[in-house]
């Protein structure tokens, strides 16, 4: 059975769909429309990059000339597409419920100040979580008062984040229509609409909903930076009976906007794939400032990073490069002031950093048949000025952090060598150290300035090949602050080949608080009987899961990494794998330790993990 964190991430996927709208612009007042920001690109071209389409006509010519595909496709249906009942409801636990503010962990963002979406947050009072289509609020500290408040329900909307910023609470998701009709290989044609609903928490048991919004296209991606929250949307850009279909605004059911072809930017670009991609600026906390929006015509987005100042979306073209376009945003102004190009594909977010007006991206190149990894220093025109290639030659690329001007990036074939290099210049990238050790880490993340935490995997070597045997999730502790050196000064291993966790791929699933010496994650614990071997438990053999849970680990400079506990939603006779009991989160409040499943949340001391209470969601 699948996780929610893997169908959340099928859900972010399905942007490659086409959405067929077959809707008249429908004019319908509802107080504002959104407001489109003059485009004033500093690194306009003589070709005519980031111009606006003067026509109809000059689109819809673009789209012929420059897209290999520009008719409708069908895809195999997302299998987390629900049916649901429409109902919105909320109801009354206990009114008039005073607000305070504990010491409380927050969720695990790559920049400082930047909010990143997720399906549980906190803000030391009260915790907000979305399992399934509904939301849920908590009073969660002190622990014994903890009780369910409130409750949203999305009906046939299918939310997939949540920020919280104050007294608003900001809900993102898409709705989905699958006709009933199917093509005889199971495909199917899909209207995809994103939505973001704001709501006044200012009564945590009352929530009351200011503003609805609602965009054709699928979500792909947010951040929330002061008061305001930017999200993206993608639509692809298709002809269907000869008629452009243009990306919408929607309030209901209603299209209250079309965006017009004079409002799409573009770049002389041909690809084999194009789609409208609308940048999204709301003030959550003043529903009297209009929402702003951007649209580009940009080939399928890949991935995006967001600093103070920018936010930078990529996307992969099929001769294996990577563009990048970065859009400037200063609370609602945003503006696509210049795209540029890498050899190679990025990982995820954390392959790209912002630092001192210089724009630094990690990627994987196959161009030679031969896969190294390559760092390329962009300025703010997006031209490289610095690279340094040919890293980790024939080995896969594992993870990458950049801190301030160092980056560490980890690649893996047979050992894993972490590589730190040095930035100082940014003309000229060097690396400076490198260590190899078995095991690869496929998540970075600061201890402090010279000490890193990876998350990923013990190895062994094949005899077989050049290649090595996953075994349990592995934990180090690496020393980085002789930079021509690094050490692993500690490292922990949980469980047999099979063993897994969520911060491999999802590092919200991630909690370390240094001043509690603490470190959470979740873990599928696979173990081997080695009794089923007489002759030795071979690498290959793969475990059986038996556990799944929290564990709860100790971790200091002087103790390294030891064993504190651990916890489980499972309930007896249950498979490690029921999806609605594993744990995907924890949090802290003070000093409790709240731990969430889709179907639990459980509260346990942080001193000794005695259990506090356990409170039901669904």
């Amino acid at each position: 059975m699948e996780s929610k964190i893997k169908k959340r991430a099928l859900a972010y996927g399905i942007a490659a769909v086409l959405c067929v709208i077959v809707l008249g612009a429908v004019s319908y007042n509802v107080g504002y429309f959104p407001q489109t920001r003059n485009l004033t690109p500093n690194s306009v071209t003589a070709s005519g990059m980031f111009a606006t389409f003067s026509s109809y006509d000059a689109l819809k010519s673009f789209l012929m000339t420059s897209a290999n595909t520009w008719t409708p496709f069908q895809f195999y249906g997302p299998q987390d597409v629900r049916q649901l009942s429409p109902s919105v409801t909320a109801f009354n636990a206990k009114a008039g419920a005073e607000s305070f503010t504990f010491d409380h962990s927050s969720t695990n963002v790559q920049v400082a100040g930047i909010d990143e979406s997720d399906f549980v947050k906190t803000d030391g009072d009260y915790i907000y979580l979305l399992s399934g289509n509904v939301v849920s609020i908590l009073k969660a500290y002190p622990p014994e008062s903890t009780e369910i408040v409130s409750r949203i329900s999305f009906g046939e909307l299918y939310p997939v984040g949540i920020f919280v910023n104050g007294d608003r609470l900001v809900v993102l998701g898409s709705k989905y229509f699958v006709p009933t009709t199917r093509s005889y290989y199971g495909y199917y044609d899909v209207d995809i609409k994103t939505f973001i609903r704001v709501y006044d928490i200012s009564n945590r048991d009352h929530p009351v909903l200011l503003h609805d919004l609602m965009l054709s296209g699928s979500y792909f991606n947010s951040r929330m930076m002061e008061d305001y929250v930017y999200f993206v949307v993608s639509q692809p850009a298709y002809i269907v009976d000869k008629t452009v279909i243009l990306p919408k605004i929607y309030s209901g059911d209603w299209a209250i906007k079309e965006i017009v072809p004079t409002e799409i930017h573009y770049t002389n670009h041909t690809d084999s794939y194009q789609q409208f991609t609308t940048f999204v600026a709301m003030n959550i906390k003043n529903m009297t400032e209009a929402p702003t929006y951007l649209t580009i015509m940009l080939g399928s987005t890949s991935n995006m990073y967001v600093s103070t100042n920018n936010m930078y979306v990529t996307y992969p073209d099929y001769g294996g490069n990577t563009t990048i376009y970065r859009v400037h945003i200063q609370a609602n102004n945003m503006s696509c002031e210049a795209s540029g190009e890498v050899s190679g594909h990025e990982l995820d977010q954390f392959s790209m950093d912002e630092y001192d007006d210089h724009f630094r991206i990690v990627t994987t190149d196959w161009a030679s048949s031969v896969q190294k990894s390559n760092l390329y220093v962009l300025d703010m025109n997006m031209s490289i000025v610095g690279k340094l290639e040919n890293l980790g030659v024939t080995e896969n690329l594992h993870s990458t952090r950049f801190m301030g001007d160092r980056c560490y990036l980890v690649t893996f074939k047979k050992t894993d060598p972490l590589f730190v290099i040095n930035l100082t210049e940014p003309t000229n990238p060097t690396v400076l150290g490198e260590l190899k050790i078995p095991g690869y880490s496929d998540y970075l993340h600061p201890y402090d300035e010279d000490h890193i935490i990876g998350v990923g995997k013990e190895t062994v070597e094949a005899v077989e090949g050049e290649f090595a045997w996953y075994q349990g999730v592995k934990i180090s502790l690496f020393d980085v602050s002789n930079v021509s050196n690094p050490l692993q000064m500690a490292n922990y291993i949980i469980g047999d080949r099979g063993t897994d966790t969520p911060v491999l791929w999802d590092h919200k699933a991630f909690l370390f608080d240094k001043a509690k010496d603490l470190l959470v994650l979740p873990v599928l614990v696979a173990e081997i009987d080695p009794a089923q071997y007489p002759y030795g438990v071979p690498p290959s053999a793969y475990g059986t899961p038996v556990w799944q849970g929290a564990y709860v680990l100790n971790i200091t400079l002087t103790n390294g990494i030891t064993f504190r506990g651990r916890i489980t939603h499972i309930e007896s006779g249950e498979s490690p794998y029921e999806s609605s009991h594993q744990v995907e989160r924890a949090l802290c409040i003070e000093n409790v330790l709240y731990t969430i499943s889709d179907k639990k949340v459980k509260l346990n001391s942080l001193e000794d993990l005695t259990l506090i209470k356990e409170i039901t969601i669904l």
